[in-house]
């Protein structure tokens, strides 16, 4: 598991938001009715040189929208699929835009299987502790997906 300490400033994520509370698959309804109504947003979010949207995040938070872990042992919580977006952009209706504060994080590539549970075990045998909630980050361009779990808020 390839896993590297990044600093990344605060940042937005324009998308389709859900919760836990919505139910079994509730992640994969959000980034159907993304993807299908993404022509609504592509003008508004960061793109690479080219074309390609800069980051495609599954952004996640506590159920008060504080950016924090999700709650009972990661299985309560919100989750935001869209794109990065500048800060100061409005979202369209039915769409939601949240501004992720600056974070050190601990970045692993997630395409291994429990990616997740092997960056929790990581940050444990390391001796850090999430400072908020992990995101997920797929790079367009490269196809990469990615970890992110915040260490240290900036």
């Amino acid at each position: 598991m390839n896993c590297e300490k990044v600093i990344k400033p605060s940042f937005a994520v324009i998308g389709k938001e859900g919760s836990t509370e919505d139910g079994v698959g509730f992640i994969q309804k959000l980034w159907e009715d993304t993807n299908a109504h993404f022509s609504e947003i592509a003008d508004i979010i960061k793109i690479e040189n080219d074309g390609a949207p800069l980051g495609i995040w599954g952004a996640m938070s506590d159920i008060t929208h504080s950016l924090l872990p999700w709650q009972e042992n990661f299985s309560k919580g919100l989750y935001l699929a869209g794109a990065e977006c500048d800060v100061s952009v409005i979202p369209p209706d039915g769409w939601v835009k949240w501004i992720i504060p600056s974070f050190e994080y601990i970045r692993i590539e997630s395409n291994t299987e429990n990616a997740f549970a092997k960056g929790l075990e990581y940050l444990k045998e390391s001796h850090l502790e999430l400072a908020g909630a992990v995101h997920e980050l797929t790079l367009m361009s490269t196809g990469k997906e990615y970890l992110y779990f915040p260490i240290k808020r900036l």
